[in-house]
Parts: structure tokens; sequence; C-alpha cells
């Protein structure tokens, strides 16, 4: 008699992951191997000829709950999001929406001119845009003998 049957569900797997789902979710932390951990927000970073372009999406954030900071070249995005309605922990069924305060640092490439910096937040994107600082030319340095 064969083991695997063709047709046959595999939803006792699935029931596993959804019931290792709902206890990790009161464990705030991340194990290997089990689930990777997702970093909020998600970000997109790109490169234009004169600039670094940051996005990143933050629905259900209002402005006034964002703040920005750079110092020894790295920028710190941190916020708070709100619950969109009252709604009691015993009668969430699943909760994959991340809320309450947040913070995520990402380093900054040396060629940013930090007091140059600005940011936009428009229908839940936030776009930051991190100036390219004038690059050096090299020089040449003389040597010299005794």
């Amino acid at each position: 008699m064969p083991v695997f049957r063709w047709g046959q569900s595999w939803d006792p797997f699935r029931d596993l992951e959804r019931e290792v789902d709902r206890l990790l979710q009161s464990v705030n932390l991340t194990f290997q191997g089990v689930r990777a951990g997702r970093q909020y927000p998600a970000i997109n970073v790109h490169e234009t000829p004169d600039a670094f372009i940051l996005t990143a999406e933050l629905p259900a954030t209002a402005p006034e709950d964002l703040e920005l900071t750079i110092a020894n070249g790295v920028l710190t995005l941190s916020g708070h999001r709100h619950d969109e309605a009252a709604v009691s922990e015993d009668r969430y069924r699943r909760q994959e929406r991340p809320r309450g305060t947040w913070q995520r640092t990402l380093p900054v490439p040396e060629r940013v001119q930090e007091n140059q910096l600005t940011a936009d937040f428009n229908n839940g994107v936030l776009l930051v845009h991190l100036p390219k600082a004038p690059q050096l030319e090299p020089r040449q340095i003389p040597v010299t003998s005794d």
C-alpha cells in the first residue's frame, strides 16, 4: 500500500503551520529556521546619478507619527501605528499587520550630504531623498627623499 496517494491533501501540515504561527505570535523573537523575521517597514533604495532614494510603505500611519533622524552615518526611521478599531486581543484569529511603535535603522552611504536630506510623505509612502556629496577628485601627492 503506497504511503502517498495522488490527490491526498496535506491539510495536517497546513494546520500545523497555522498552529505554530499562532503560538509564535505571542513571542517577540525570530527563530532562525522556523520563520524569517520581517523588518517593518519594507523599504526600497535605488540610486540616481545625483542621489539615493529611499521609499517605505507605511499604510495607516499619520505624518505626525513619523520621526526621521540621522547621526553618525545611520538613518533611523521610527513611528507609531495605531489600531484601526478597538478590538480586544482575544477576538483576533489572525494578526499579520504590524501595529504599535516601530523603528528601523539603515547605514547611509558615505557620499551623502546629511544636512541636505529631505523627506516627503504622500498616500502612505515615505520618500527620503539623500543627495550625494560631490566626489573629491584624487590628487597627486609628491614623494620626496632626503
